[in-house]
């Protein structure tokens, strides 16, 4: 039976790519809520640090869990 093992420079690509959309949408969301641009670069830079850690250690416990995973012979 073949197994797929998500390595860990696939998860930190994928949080790269993930963060870039997301650093994004913040600094937008943040420069609409407040009309500053300054203020929407706080709000992304402290998302980049904390969310992207997260999504990190959400990647990695998932690829540890079988369920939903179909693998082919």
């Amino acid at each position: 039976m073949a197994t797929f093992i998500e390595k860990i420079p696939r998860s930190l690509i994928k949080v790269i790519s993930w963060r870039i959309l997301m650093v994004i949408s913040l600094a937008v969301g943040g420069y609409l809520s407040s009309g500053s641009w300054k203020v929407g670069a706080a709000i992304a830079s402290w998302g980049i640090i904390v969310n992207s850690a997260l999504y990190f250690l959400h990647e990695r416990v998932w690829n540890r869990l079988d369920w939903g995973k179909k693998t082919s012979i």
